[in-house]
This record gives C-alpha cells, sequence and structure tokens, in this order.
C-alpha cells in the first residue's frame, strides 16, 4: 500500500525560513545565505518524508513567497510595471512582485480559498507575453533526486491558474481569462519534458478550482487543456490533485475523464459527500489518492474510522491503486508538535501536526497492507476516548446559553441613521473623520518586554508601566497628528486572536504552532478544544488607561467571534457554528462592559468573515446567517450613542455586501488599496450603504510611502460612489508590522489629504 503527502509547511519547525528572508530583505544577509537555508529546509523535508516510508514524495512545494507566485515566474508572466528584461526570473524581481518595490506597488494579494493563507493573484491580459522563465520545479526535482529521493513534482495546474487570476490594470473586466490557455500550455509542456528527462516519472498538478462552482465552458477548458498536454504526459504517470471542498458532481465527471490523467486526489475530510461519487463511478484501472487524513487542523487521526473508510474504496479502487494521502497540503497545519514543551500531555495526546500527519499517513497504508501497528493504533485509540471523555471539553451552562440563541435575531432596537445621529450629538467629530485600524508598530523593545514579563523576569508593576508608557507615547504621536478617533496601539497584545484566546477557556496554546499566512508572515493559531466562556474582563483595563490620556474618543478593539473561529484550529467534535455562538458571547460580555468603563467607540474586528464562506454557493446562506448572527450577538445591548466599529481585510466581498449590510455595524472599515478599490464597484452598481465607511486610502503591508496627492485622490474616488457624512480615512489594516518611519510619514500624509478635502468641500459649499 502507498502513501503519499500533498504538499508540507516550508517555513520550518523554528520558522528559520522566515527569519532568512526578513534578514535578506533588510540587507543584513546575501541571497546565497537565504538559499543556504531554504536548501537546508527542503532537504530535511524530502528526508524525513523518505524515513517516514512515504513513497509519493512532493517537490516544488516549498515557495520563497506563495506557489501561485512561482507559477508566474514560470510563465514569465511579469507585469510590465517591473520592467523584467527576460532571461530566468531572480529574486529582486520576483520579492518585488510579491511586495512592491520603492516606486511600484506590489500585486494584489488574497486569500487562498478558503484558508487564511494568502497568494499573489496573477495580473493577466492578451498583451501579456509568457516564456518559459524559472526552472525551480525541475531544479527542485533533481536537488531531492541528488539526495537519492525521487519526488513527485507539483505544478498548479493550468486550468486552476487562469481561473485564480484577475485581468490586469487597463484590460477589461470581461476579458476570457481562460482564452490565455493557448499560450501557457506550451510552458507547461516545456517544463514536463524537461522533468521526464530528468527522470521525473509521477507529477502532480493542482487543480483545486474543480471543488468550485463552475460553469459548462470552464469545465470544457479542462478537458481541452489536459487533451491538449496528453501527448506531453506519455511515459509519466500524472496525478490531479483537488482539496478544500465536495467535488460537484459535474467536475468528478470532467477530472474522471481528462486525457492522459492517471490518478485522481480528493480531499475526503472536507469533501465527505465525494465518497459517495467515488463508490458509485471510479474509473478502473485509475489511481484514487485518498485524502483522509486533515492538512487542515491539528487533531490526531481517528485512525480506526478511516481505516475503516479506507477498506471500503479498496472495493472500488482495487488494492494496487488505492493511495493513503492527506487531505490537502499540510501547509495549512502547525509543522512538529516535539516542538512543544508547554502543552500539557492530554492536550498533546490528542493532536498531530505536519510531521505526526506524515507518520499517520504512513501507518494508515502499512496497516491496509496487513502490517497494522497494533501499539500505535491502541494509543491513538485511547486518546480518541480520552478526548471525547474528558470534562475539560464540556461545560454544561455554556452549553446551554449557546443552544438558546438560536431562535432569536439578536438586533440593536434602532435604525443604523437613527444611531449615527445620536453617535454624532455625543462624539461632535468633523466630516471625513480619520482613524487608524487599532495596532501601531510592535518594536523590538516592546516584544522584549512581553518577553520579559511572560518569562517572570519583570514584575507586573513594571511591565504595566513599560505599557502604559507605550501606550502614551501612541496617544500623543495621534493627537500631534491631529487624528480624529484614536486607538491605543494594541502594545499589550501579541496577536489578534491569541490575545483573546489566552484569556478565554477552552483554548490551549503552542510555543512553535506557527503557520504561513503569507511571504514570511506566520500566525499561530489558538487551538480550541473545549467549551468557550469568559472568566474576567480582557482589554477594560488598558482602554480606560488609554481614554484617561485623550479627550478624543478612544477605540475599545476587539476581535470578532467569527474570526477567532477562522483563526483557530477548532475543535471538530461539534458544528463550528455551535463554537462561533459560544465566542459571540463572551465577546458580548466584554463589549458590555468596556461600555460601562465609559468607552463610546469599540471595534469587533471581523477580519476573517470572507474568509470563512463555504466553497460552494449551496452553502453560503447557512454559513452567512450564523456568522452574520454571531457578529450581531456581540453588541445587541450597547446604547445608541456607543459607535460599533468593524474591520475586515483582504477579500472579495462584493458577492456578500448584503451580509455585511445585515451585520449593522455603525461604521465599517475595510482592505481597499490593494485591490484597485474593487469594493467601490459595489457602490457604482447601486447597493445604497447607509452606516459609515472607511475603504482603506493606502496598503500598510508595504514599506512604500503613499503621498498625499495620491491619497487625496483616493478619497475623491470614493466620494465620487459614497455620501460624505458616511466616509471615513483610514489606512489598509493595523500597523503592527510597520515601522515607525513609515507610519508618521504615511499617517501625516492621510491627514493632510484629509484636511485638503474638507476645504475643498467647505468652499465648494
Amino acid at each position: 500500500m502507498a502513501s503519499h503527502i500533498v504538499g508540507y509547511p516550508r517555513m520550518g519547525p523554528k520558522r528559520e525560513l522566515k527569519f532568512a528572508l526578513e534578514s535578506f530583505w533588510d540587507g543584513k544577509s546575501s541571497a546565497e545565505d537565504l538559499e543556504k537555508v531554504a536548501t537546508d529546509l527542503r532537504s530535511s523535508i524530502w528526508k524525513q518524508m523518505s524515513e517516514a516510508g512515504i513513497k509519493y514524495i512532493p517537490s516544488n512545494t516549498f515557495s520563497y513567497y506563495d506557489q501561485v507566485l512561482d507559477t508566474t515566474a514560470m510563465l514569465g508572466a511579469v507585469p510590465e510595471r517591473y520592467s523584467w528584461t527576460g532571461g530566468e526570473i531572480g529574486l529582486s524581481t520576483y520579492f518585488s512582485m510579491a511586495r512592491g518595490n520603492a516606486t511600484v506597488p506590489a500585486m494584489e494579494m488574497t486569500k487562498w480559498f478558503d484558508t487564511n493563507y494568502h497568494f499573489i493573484v496573477p495580473e493577466l491580459g492578451p498583451s501579456t507575453k509568457f516564456t518559459y522563465a524559472s526552472h525551480k520545479a525541475v531544479s527542485e526535482y533533481k536537488e531531492a533526486k541528488a539526495l537519492g529521493i525521487d519526488t513527485v513534482p507539483v505544478l498548479v495546474g493550468p486550468v486552476s491558474y487562469l481561473l485564480l487570476s484577475k485581468p490586469a490594470k487597463g484590460v477589461e473586466k470581461s476579458f476570457s481569462l481562460l482564452s490565455l490557455l493557448g499560450s501557457i500550455l506550451p510552458i507547461y509542456k516545456e517544463v514536463v519534458a524537461e522533468l521526464k528527462a530528468a527522470g521525473a516519472s509521477w507529477i502532480q498538478l493542482d487543480e483545486p478550482t474543480l471543488v468550485k462552482d463552475l460553469d459548462a465552458h470552464e469545465l470544457a477548458a479542462f478537458s481541452s487543456a489536459y487533451a491538449e498536454l496528453e501527448s506531453s504526459f506519455s511515459g509519466l504517470n500524472v496525478l490531479i490533485e483537488t482539496y478544500f471542498a465536495d467535488i460537484p458532481a459535474e467536475s468528478y465527471k470532467t477530472l474522471t475523464s481528462l486525457s492522459g490523467v492517471t490518478a485522481y486526489g480528493f480531499d475526503l475530510i472536507r469533501g465527505a459527500k465525494t465518497l459517495d461519487l467515488i463508490r458509485s463511478s471510479f474509473p478502473s484501472g485509475k489511481y484514487l489518492f485518498a485524502g483522509v487524513v486533515d492538512g487542515r487542523n491539528i487533531w490526531a487521526d481517528d485512525l480506526a474510522a478511516s481505516l475503516s473508510t479506507l477498506h471500503s474504496l479498496e472495493a472500488v479502487a482495487g488494492k494496487d491503486k488505492l493511495v493513503v494521502s492527506t487531505s490537502c497540503s499540510l501547509m495549512h497545519t502547525a509543522v512538529d508538535l516535539v516542538n512543544e514543551t508547554k502543552l500539557d500531555d492530554e492536550i498533546k495526546s490528542w493532536l498531530a501536526f505536519a510531521a505526526q500527519k506524515v507518520v499517520e499517513v504512513n501507518a494508515l497504508a502499512k496497516a491496509l497492507a496487513g502490517q497494522k501497528d497494533e501499539v500505535y493504533f491502541a494509543a491513538n485509540a485511547a486518546a480518541q476516548a480520552s478526548r471525547r471523555s474528558s470534562p475539560r471539553v464540556t461545560n454544561e451552562e455554556v452549553q446551554k446559553a449557546a443552544a438558546a440563541l438560536r431562535g432569536s435575531d439578536h438586533r440593536r432596537s434602532t435604525t443604523v441613521s437613527a444611531r449615527l445621529d445620536a453617535q454624532q450629538k455625543k462624539l461632535n467629530l468633523p466630516v471625513l473623520p480619520t482613524t487608524t485600524i487599532g495596532s501601531f508598530p510592535q518594536t523590538v523593545e516592546l516584544r522584549r518586554v512581553r518577553r520579559e514579563y511572560k518569562a517572570k523576569k519583570i514584575t507586573e508593576d513594571e511591565y504595566i508601566s513599560a505599557i502604559k508608557e507605550e501606550i502614551s507615547k501612541v496617544v500623543k504621536i495621534q493627537e500631534e497628528l491631529d487624528i480624529d478617533v484614536l486607538v491605543h496601539g494594541e502594545p499589550e497584545r501579541n496577536d489578534m486572536v491569541e490575545y483573546f484566546g489566552e484569556q478565554l477557556s477552552g483554548f490551549a496554546f503552542t510555543a512553535n504552532g506557527w503557520v504561513q499566512s503569507y511571504g514570511s508572515r506566520c500566525v499561530k493559531p489558538p487551538i480550541i478544544y473545549g467549551d468557550v466562556s469568559r472568566p474576567n474582563p480582557m482589554t477594560v483595563f488598558w482602554s480606560k488607561m488609554a481614554q484617561s490620556m485623550t479627550p478624543r474618543p478612544m477605540k475599545g478593539m476587539l476581535t470578532g467571534p467569527v474570526t477567532i473561529l477562522n483563526w483557530s484550529f477548532v475543535r471538530n467534535d461539534q458544528p463550528r457554528f455551535e463554537t462561533c455562538y459560544q465566542i459571540a458571547l463572551a465577546i458580548k460580555k466584554e463589549v458590555e462592559d468596556l461600555e460601562a468603563a465609559g468607552i463610546q467607540v469599540i471595534q469587533i474586528d471581523e477580519a476573517a468573515l470572507r474568509e470563512g464562506l463555504p466553497l460552494r454557493k449551496s452553502e453560503h446562506a447557512f454559513y452567512l446567517d450564523w456568522a452574520v448572527h454571531s457578529f450581531r450577538i456581540t453588541n445587541c445591548g450597547v446604547q445608541d450613542t456607543t459607535q460599533i466599529h468593524t474591520h475586515m481585510c483582504y477579500s472579495n466581498f462584493n458577492d456578500i455586501i448584503h451580509s455585511i449590510i445585515d451585520m449593522d455595524a455603525d461604521v465599517i472599515t475595510i482592505e481597499n488599496s490593494r485591490s484597485d478599490e474593487k469594493l467601490l464597484s459595489v457602490f457604482r452598481e447601486g447597493v445604497k450603504y447607509g452606516a459609515g465607511i472607511g475603504p482603506g486610502v493606502y496598503d500598510i503591508h508595504s514599506p512604500r510611502i503613499p503621498s498625499t496627492e495620491e491619497i487625496a485622490d483616493r478619497v475623491e474616488k470614493m466620494l465620487a460612489v459614497l455620501d460624505t457624512n458616511i466616509l471615513w480615512v483610514n489606512p489598509d489594516c493595523g500597523l503592527k508590522t510597520r515601522k515607525y518611519t513609515e507610519v508618521k510619514p504615511a499617517l501625516t500624509n492621510m491627514v493632510s489629504a484629509t484636511k485638503l478635502i474638507r476645504t475643498q468641500l467647505a468652499s465648494a459649499k
């Protein structure tokens, strides 16, 4: 029986790649130093899988930034603004596309399906010239081969690549990206030919868009693309990998009849209904790569249950054609449980990170082949039983309170326009009020203070005094800049989800459970293992302190329930919405305590609301219903004069704008600048939005400092479609990843641009 891993985390067990990248970007180390770290990481991953007994080991899943950007480089599809002159694409062009540079902005970044990973969106048009410009897939295959490991090179499939792209600036929005198929397939053929020449016997093409609701012409593109590639595939085994959801019946039919394809991979964790399709019609003589080990969560696999599923599939595909696999790439999970020294033994026994999942996959394959490791399976069964019966998991009071929420609507009793009037009387803000999203730069000094306090090297009094000093500095900066609604800068917070999770019951935390979010940025998702409640106030002390330092309104800053849910590893033993309602009740208590402490503006960030949207349209309404309801639960009890803000990042909101309106927040700030004001097109098309709205006026994910004129121009574009009395001016996102040398001039220009427009508006009257 054979085993396969779809992909593996590339950051390293201790984030080695992150530190190497940042050192290189800061000019502190050379390209050779960076390549050395990358080579060591790749070889250790390949060796680890080989030693664990995995037969189909992936290569080319490593990336310096993003696998879709790697494909753009492979195809030489570099937007003109980066002045690339041809030849093999080097690091400087590659990183300019990812991060922008002093003169030009980065390419757009958006969520990879419904994960918290971001990819760099290709910008294509009828004049895009494609040329084979990065030989990475071949060189990594050869690199593994030199170590004595024969790998399966992985490429983003041609059709998914085009379906994930967008028309470049200046190209008609109606331009058919699939019309470029004929231009990119010759390069895929070259890559395949080189891989064959290098000795590859298998190749994996990831076509995850097959799980989405595709129309007939999109499905036809798969058929024609693979018919065109068929002759190049001769002598190769070709695996098409899908993941993240059930595959629709039509797509399944298209997939299983593609020319030249020998194997199909399915996510059987998020795609449980796919099992029915496989059982009713799996093509004979083809390989079935069964994704039974969850690549997106950190729970140990229920080996007995997976084995039973695999036995039933054996009857369908045949013993020699069934391959045990992960449901998707393991890059969405933490790297290695071995590095967790602080988790208690009970919780640890319930978990498996990427390194452990590799072992699980192989143990299942061996069991299928009649070599079951009884000791390993028995330990797994004991851990599953302990998790089911542990008193730490269940809190009846919380269960009851969450169950009671379902029948009601939880709305504030007055309309948003009436509330905005009441708030304006109290807050007395100027037209086009300015604010920031919440965090200010997290300096080395600040991180040191938090680290020392955690390690008990400084006393609580010393810690409070250091944080107080930082808040005071941030308040002064904002007052000097003349920002209207202030934030305290969040110096006490490590992460917008972790900070809250640490103060809620039902959460556990890792020391090294890092997961890549984009580029070198990693997040450390908390683990929700039990029922969630809030024992004590979490932010009131700091918000109250910050408000006492200024007469201007100070925003209380909270993370919303849907974002806490979507950015955590969530328990898989009850529906996600039940867990979300529990978190909503905990946040509701915090909102009410902030209001009682005199905080008049409270921001409840729902950065991840859109990202949790299921990939299949048939499941959208149910998700949006409970997600929006969860948000409303948090603030339905406040007075009209308390202004509720929310914030959302990187996502396409146009299709869920009515759900956003239904959240009934008083003000929403939204990421907008990297996506060419895509958001504003909703309002151009006539959607009426009566609440306050702040589409971000500059991109904080790039070190670039926008000019006053550029920001003023952005605000004018917004005023063309939004009423003056509802528009707010703010950056795209929090500022914690930026340096003060970038933040101060950028915010100075933001306020200057706002004042300039206010003057113009006043004189126009």
